[in-house]
């Protein structure tokens, strides 16, 4: 029998992790941009746009998946987190489908080890508080849904405060 799947917050860069699979918090387009995703790009190399390229670009709350190339990492999925307009225009519900159908790809392509970043707390204005409990919560949410899936989800914090927020969620 299979040990319980394990979710642990660090700090650390996420194009460092050698993991299944790195969750890109991307742009609609795929094709690169700042934050994370500039740096999953730069780390990966050229060949990660190109394949970008031909997925067509990705909707809002919704993942695509291409190999990792330079990373260590085997996948990347790329996820497009909403932009924060107060929490009125369905942000909340999006962001839980970035994490579950992130995770949801995971799965499919049998990659049992995950790092999530912060999806949407950059530029898009995310407060991060309500963003890693939605984190937290979808993940534990699909894990115990399918427990033998997933060995373990690792959400990787840009800073010390993000990772005291995600540290306390993840003791609750």
């Amino acid at each position: 029998m299979n040990s319980p799947p394990t979710t642990r917050a660090l700090r650390a860069d996420i194009t460092t992790l050698a993991v299944d699979a790195i969750v890109n918090a991307a742009n609609s387009s795929l094709l690169g941009g700042g934050g994370v995703d500039g740096a999953i790009h730069r780390a990966a190399g050229p060949d990660l746009v190109a394949e970008c390229r031909m997925l067509g670009g990705c909707r809002t709350g919704n993942a695509k998946i291409t190999r990792g190339y330079r990373l260590p990492a085997r996948h990347v999925i790329h996820t497009v987190g909403p932009v924060w307009n107060g929490g009125s225009l369905g942000e909340p519900q999006l962001l839980s489908a970035c994490y579950r159908n992130s995770l949801r790809l995971a799965i499919e392509h049998r990659a049992k080890t995950i790092a999530f970043p912060s999806i949407s707390t950059g530029i898009y204005g995310y407060p991060i508080e309500a963003a890693a409990e939605i984190a937290v919560s979808t993940c534990r949410l699909l894990l115990e849904e399918a427990p033998e899936a997933i060995d373990q989800v690792i959400f990787c914090c840009f800073s010390a405060d993000d990772l005291a927020i995600y540290e306390a969620l993840l003791e609750e």
